[in-house]
């Protein structure tokens, strides 16, 4: 997802994302550890997911005070 589409979101949705980002990370930690994980450039590209939205996020908490 790109940082235009991600400003589109609400900040619930960036929130949910967030949590889907996590929960995909660790799914991708447990299968790398299991010998399972096909494509290993997977884990940093959902870390600078993760990074992104929580960006976001802050920028938004920022501009609310």
């Amino acid at each position: 997802m790109k940082v235009e589409e991600m400003r589109a979101r609400s900040n619930e949705e960036l929130v949910k994302r967030l949590e889907e980002a996590y929960q995909e990370l660790f799914n991708l930690r447990f299968r790398a550890a299991t010998k399972q994980l096909v494509n290993n450039r997977e884990i940093p590209r959902v870390k600078q997911e993760i990074a992104r939205l929580k960006t976001l996020i802050r920028e938004r908490e920022l501009s609310i005070r």
